[in-house]
């Protein structure tokens, strides 16, 4: 209504220099440097798109190539074309780490939604076809794959190993949810069961022969 060109993107899930959030891959390494279970929703197999900010900054620039066609089209998905798996994302982040054992634990999604995993349930990502055919953009640069080791040394020099944290959730996943269990698990020095026994009164009871 003003007159004025109007092209709008949409990115997802970005990494790297300059960008705002850490939580998608740190909750990966959260679990891997402490030895915990990751408890990844149905079976591992869901897609995702990851995409390093100076990929999504190189698209967002392609709009000055094709001012008119960008304008005319409107709108544009924003990321990489390089989809991974959330299994294949533990794989990836296991190996920047150096960590070789690890444990993965698949739980049902309908029982417990998301809790605390930071992506869907479901294959959650975007195609940059459109802006690769209108706009000539040349497609993403970066792999996750070979960015992650240098992410995971700023993740180590932002204190993540040493960050306090709960994991409560993670528990009611990995150990709640079990048909039995037992008092103690690697939990306890982050969410410590604590019980309260200084109301507990003797048990008076007799037996009928």
């Amino acid at each position: 209504d003003l007159g004025l060109p109007f092209v709008s993107f949409r990115p997802q899930y970005i990494y790297g220099p300059k960008s705002n959030k850490n939580d998608y891959i740190d909750w990966y390494f959260d679990r891997l440097v402490r030895n915990l279970p990751l408890p990844i929703p149905g079976d591992g197999t869901q897609k995702v798109s990851l995409t390093n900010s100076e990929d999504v900054a190189s698209l967002l620039a392609s709009v000055l190539n094709k001012e008119e066609a960008a304008v005319k089209q409107r709108y544009f998905n924003c990321g990489t074309d390089q989809l991974l798996t959330y299994d294949n994302v533990a794989h990836l982040c296991a190996q920047a780490a150096g960590i070789s054992d690890y444990d993965i634990e698949h739980y049902d999604g309908t029982l417990f939604g998301k809790a605390t995993f930071p992506f869907r349930l479901t294959d959650f990502y975007v195609a940059p076809t459109m802006a690769m055919n209108v706009l000539g953009w040349e497609g993403a640069k970066h792999s996750l794959k070979d960015d992650l080791s240098w992410y995971y040394q700023s993740y180590v020099a932002r204190g993540g190993p040493e960050r306090k944290m709960s994991f409560i959730k993670d528990w009611e996943i990995v150990v709640g949810s079990k048909s039995s269990f037992q008092l103690g698990s690697i939990y306890d020095k982050y969410d410590p069961i604590i019980i309260d026994a200084s109301q507990a009164q003797p048990l008076d009871y007799k037996v009928n022969n």
